[in-house]
């Protein structure tokens, strides 16, 4: 019993260890480093970014590493934050990337706005990088630091695999987004994928979970089928048009574990959500 406690003891200091052990930020040529921030853990970030840290929060946050590079009056901030896993990181950076942006083959995917932000992430990070210069050469060297320490961080630059169970036909780019709590605001709904759909006139939403078993499935549409007062089919693979309060007509769609829901449709418009759950289903 002592030695399992021991060992116990041994595997939370080293967890504690990883989880605050610091981030070597490269230096960038001509610029000084200063890394006088301290490193934001989940209890502090609120001293860092206030209201938008419950955001963070919500998506696993671990911590976040800050420094700046400063040359004469130009100065380039960098914010690394690291989540538990990738799916975590690439949803913070979607609840912040508009498909307006100019996109980089940057980390699993990154972008640069107009005013000198660069965002990627890639593994568990989501880095966002900003110059308020408009110096040439210190966008340059903005974007020289983004490909630096996307190149340091481990771990594969790929999006989400999840993302590709989506239909491509009227999906719009670069609207992606993972949902962590609360989907189409219900706390009974979560971890859902989502992409925006344009067909003809027709705007819509469709939103894919993934349980960890059938089981898990049953009991999320069972809550869902009460809070709309749905007589449940029993069926193993089943489909309902439901009645949502909050978001009008809303399909669902399961098969195992996975479960699929499309809003923005009306009543009418079943045969678009039945081609479109089929193919995620099939």
């Amino acid at each position: 019993m002592k030695n399992k406690t021991l060992f116990t003891l041994a595997l939370i200091i080293i967890s504690v260890s990883l989880i605050a052990q610091d981030i070597k930020l490269p230096d960038l040529k001509g610029y000084k480093k200063i890394t006088d921030y301290p490193v934001y853990l989940p209890g502090n970030l609120w001293d860092y970014i206030n209201g938008a840290a419950d955001m963070y929060l919500a998506y696993n946050f671990i911590d976040l590493h800050v420094a700046e590079y400063k040359k004469g009056k130009n100065v380039i901030k960098i914010e690394v934050y690291k989540h538990s896993d990738p799916t975590m990181a690439f949803g913070i950076y979607s609840t912040e990337r508009s498909p307006s942006f100019r996109f980089q083959n940057l980390g699993s995917q990154g972008y640069i706005t107009t005013d000198g932000a660069i965002n990627f992430f890639k593994a568990g990070y989501y880095v966002k990088i900003r110059t308020y210069s408009k110096n040439e050469g210190t966008l340059k060297s903005a974007e020289s630091l983004a490909h630096i320490v996307a190149d340091l961080i481990p771990g594969k630059s790929e999006m989400p695999s999840a993302l590709s169970l989506f239909p491509g036909t009227g999906k719009k780019a670069n609207e992606e987004t993972y949902i962590n709590e609360s989907v189409l605001g219900h706390k009974f709904l979560n971890n859902a994928y989502k992409a925006n759909y344009e067909s003809g006139n027709d705007v819509f939403s469709i939103f894919i979970l993934e349980n960890k078993t059938p089981e898990e499935s049953h009991k999320t549409i069972e809550a869902y089928l009460t809070s709309t007062g749905t007589e449940a089919a029993g069926s193993e693979n089943s489909r309902y048009i439901l009645k949502d309060g909050y978001n009008g007509t809303v399909f669902l769609a399961w098969k195992e574990n996975r479960i699929v829901l499309i809003s923005g449709l009306s009543t009418d418009q079943a045969a678009i959500a039945d081609r479109y759950t089929s193919e995620i289903l099939r």
